[in-house]
């Protein structure tokens, strides 16, 4: 999976920061890239937003190869592996530590105008960037903020490797990464956009933040909005439809054993979508009289078939026919999902499972072609097994996000937020 932007990278971090608020906060972005980010974390939390000027030291001859960091007070970071393995001499790395120097005060007296630096004494500093790889500007910036007196020090980032929080944990007191790649290699791989922020985009962002301006736009209503009875053939099941105004596409859900359309997770996985321009199907995969069956909950061949008989209404409507329609599955849901998308004449253009049981439609998922993404809480190691057994035997274009600290439930602060936005990215992107 990948962010749009940075601004979308943000907007995901930000739920996940959420516990910090009202803790005197202020988010520090690193200039130039984590500002755009640390703005969209600053608005969310209400907290002041400033920059922490670090500038990293390129390798003489690879300028994006960081050797180290210098921070706008004096602070040095060194990466001592790349120094003995590519032999940098006492005088390489003076110069490039003079020229770091002089660019982080020209440009710190840019960005801040006639601003002074926000008081960091004895508040907790949320120390924001675009992603970490080496590791050594994040590493200097977290120094400074301990520096000029920050009582806390949080490092958030929206991608970075899966071994952050451990390399980090000696100059944070708490560190939060929302997508940590198996197989991460650049902080560019995390993003579709990931185009160079300017000097003036900062100052802008830091003089927004500085006084902000009441931006809130009311939403067009959706064109239709209301309870419906999906007919499936023998049986009308209760549901809810929301279909925005030229909605690009729309989402069938399929609830896990237990629960039904007024899921507040779905429903709140929904409204989401909605906002992106998706419309939405919440509807009820058996009747009042079935649900006491126990047979019938875990009956993944009928389930598939009664979601399959959604999908067929819902083209036949004169609202929606022609538009692509994805199933977002949740638990025994989600195995219900995969295996009506196995089926050749599905319809269906694209999945998410959320926490699901993909084991439960094993049979099916080397017949799934239908792109797939597969949302699996860090905390879950038994589910969190059987998608990755999964995914390695989806045929077709598929991703596993592993939304770190979450539970089976996603219950913690923030998890249904990561949820929501990496399922509005996958549907916006193949629907």
């Amino acid at each position: 999976m990948t962010y749009a932007d940075r601004r979308e990278a943000g907007m995901e971090l930000a739920p996940l920061l959420e516990h910090l608020r009202g803790a005197d906060v202020v988010v520090v972005g690193l200039p130039r890239g984590g500002v755009p980010v640390a703005y969209e974390v600053a608005r969310s939390l209400g907290a002041p937003l400033d920059v922490i000027a670090v500038r990293k030291l390129g390798a003489p001859f690879q300028p994006e190869l960081a050797m180290g960091a210098i921070g706008e007070d004096g602070t040095r970071v060194l990466h001592e592996e790349v120094l003995r393995g590519f032999d940098i001499s006492g005088a390489e790395l003076a110069d490039a530590e003079e020229r770091a120097r002089e660019e982080i005060a020209a440009r710190t007296a840019r960005w801040r105008a006639d601003r002074d630096p926000v008081p960091l004494k004895g508040r907790t500093a949320v120390v924001v960037d675009d992603g970490v790889a080496t590791g050594s500007t994040a590493r200097a910036a977290c120094q400074v903020a301990r520096a000029r007196g920050a009582e806390r020090v949080v490092l958030a980032v929206p991608v970075g490797p899966p071994d952050l929080a451990r390399a980090m944990a000696d100059v944070a007191d708490e560190v939060v990464c929302a997508m940590t790649p198996v197989f991460f290699h650049a902080v560019a791989q995390g993003y579709v956009d990931f185009t160079q922020t300017t000097d003036d985009e900062v100052t802008a962002l830091l003089d927004r933040a500085a006084h902000p301006e009441d931006t809130e736009v009311t939403p067009d209503p959706p064109a239709f909005d209301d309870e419906v009875e999906v007919d499936v053939g023998p049986v009308r099941l209760p549901g809810h439809l929301t279909l925005p105004d030229g909605a690009s596409g729309a989402v069938v859900f399929a609830h896990g054993s237990g629960s039904s359309r007024h899921s507040p997770r779905n429903r709140a996985v929904a409204a989401h979508l909605n906002r992106a321009g998706l419309g939405t199907l919440l509807f009820d995969l058996l009747t009042l009289d079935e649900e006491p069956d126990r047979d019938r909950v875990f009956d993944i061949p009928f389930l598939a078939e009664r979601l399959l008989g959604a999908v067929r209404w819902l083209r036949r409507r004169p609202d929606t026919t022609g538009i692509a329609i994805g199933v977002f599955g949740a638990s025994t849901g989600a195995g219900a999902a995969l295996w009506a998308a196995a089926e050749h004449d599905s319809g269906i253009s694209a999945v998410v499972s959320r926490g699901g049981r993909p084991d439960l439609a094993a049979d099916r998922l080397d017949d799934v072609t239908a792109p797939t993404l597969l949302i699996v809480g860090g905390n879950d190691p038994q589910v969190l097994a059987l998608n990755h057994d999964a995914y390695d035997r989806l045929p077709g274009t598929k991703h596993l996000t592993v939304v770190s600290g979450a539970t089976h439930l996603f219950e913690e602060p923030g998890a249904m937020n990561v949820v929501a936005g990496q399922a509005a990215r996958w549907f916006t992107t193949h629907l």
